[in-house]
């Protein structure tokens, strides 16, 4: 099982959202690891720490060795809740990840050979990225540093599925396993510019509806009724 980042962390015992704004004035945030068959277990992080690690992909597709005093838990990414408006997080879920015990993890898709493709070369079309990343099952040790899907070969109208990206021995989509198979990315030709409007005549405007003069017409008592 290859680790790819560690994380230091210390056991927490008070909880609630009054212990969690302690946490967070001293300079640490509030964390849980679950999972493996264990009891939850509160966890509290540095902030500052985490911080530098966040910005990296890798840190939600691969497995960390998280250390509590003298153990090492490997352990997953399962959520990470960030303040709405500044740059600072709040609270991180870990999930604890056994050797024998198949793990679910989202995997970011990395693209390549759009620009040489036939659709995009030599016919004109756009690529459009519908799905970023895909969840996949697998056990801890043939997690797949990257998946990549190419586009090399693709045309005009055409389109690749969740089911298109080759994935390594052991690992499969939660999606296709479930049967819900996904466009992932399609060349289409660019939209036409709509035609501007040309301008009305003045004789031929529709006036606009006051009724002000007693010669207008009254309006049908049903549909007045219905209004109301």
């Amino acid at each position: 099982m290859k680790i790819s980042f560690e994380l230091a962390a210390e056991v927490r015992n008070d909880e609630g959202k009054g212990a969690s704004r302690r946490l967070r004035r001293d300079g640490k945030i509030p964390a849980i690891l679950y999972g493996g068959k264990r009891d939850p277990r509160m966890l509290s992080l540095n902030h500052d720490k985490l911080m530098t690690l966040v910005e990296d992909e890798k840190f939600y597709s691969t497995i960390i060795g998280l250390k509590v005093g003298k153990e090492t838990q490997a352990a997953i990414v399962k959520d990470l809740q960030m303040h709405p408006a500044e740059r600072r997080a709040l609270h991180l879920d870990l999930q604890r990840v056994l050797e024998e015990e198949k793990i679910r993890i989202r995997l970011p898709i990395h693209f390549k050979g759009e620009g040489a493709s036939p659709g995009v070369k030599t016919q004109g079309g756009i690529v459009s990225h519908r799905i970023a990343d895909i969840e996949v099952t697998c056990l801890p040790r043939d997690l797949p540093e990257e998946i990549m899907l190419d586009l090399s070969q693709m045309k005009l109208n055409e389109s690749k599925y969740i089911s298109d990206i080759v994935l390594p021995t052991g690992v499969v989509s939660t999606a296709v396993l479930q049967g819900k198979d996904q466009v992932v990315v399609s060349i289409h030709s660019p939209r036409a510019e709509e035609p501007e409007a040309a301008p009305v005549e003045a004789s031929a405007a529709v006036p606009a509806v006051a009724a002000t003069s007693g010669d207008a017409k009254k309006e049908d008592p049903k549909k007045e009724a219905a209004k109301k």
